[in-house]
């Protein structure tokens, strides 16, 4: 039963969890391993969570998945989120080169948020959770969550101002 239940979960939820932990770490590689660890971690304590709480719950465990690999990391590097270029197909070379340079400018914008606001960026827009998910699966209250989208999401404004 608990097999069946996690299979139905990892099909329903993979995608957003693998984005979203992409979105965090900027490395494929990291990503499915950190996902691995998601599903498997997510296995182990799949009765301690509500079934209508199953995608903020699983989003929680993979941002502690995550904040344990960046603990183990000897060295943090910026690195460049360049998935954002193969996100879209396009019909025309055009629109991919300027897709391609729009999800560039995106991810580009993103790596210069802080940590926080990133996370309350990706959680809500990007994961689709709720307000109340989101800040849940960050750990902190919902004004604090609310503030850190807003500053987010003006920051992303101002780039956009200077750089338009």
């Amino acid at each position: 039963m608990k097999t069946n239940n996690l299979d139905s979960i990892y099909r329903n939820h993979v995608k957003d969890v693998y984005r979203y932990l992409r979105s965090l770490c900027g490395d494929h590689y990291a990503a499915e391993d950190l996902m691995q660890e998601t599903f498997y971690r997510a296995y182990l304590y799949l009765e301690d969570c509500k079934e209508d709480k199953i995608k903020p719950w699983l989003f929680r465990v993979a941002y502690n998945a995550f904040v344990d690999y960046k603990r183990k990391e000897s060295r943090s590097a910026a690195q460049e989120p360049s998935y954002f270029m193969r996100l879209g197909h396009s019909d025309t070379p055009e629109d991919a080169l300027l897709r391609s340079e729009r999800w560039s400018e995106i991810g580009r914008l993103l790596a210069e948020l802080p940590e926080q606001q990133r996370q309350a960026l990706l959680l809500f827009d990007f994961g689709q959770l709720s307000y109340q998910e989101a800040s849940t699966t960050m750990g902190i209250g919902l004004s604090h969550y609310k503030i850190l989208l807003f500053r987010a999401r003006q920051r992303l404004r101002e780039a956009e101002r200077k750089d338009g």
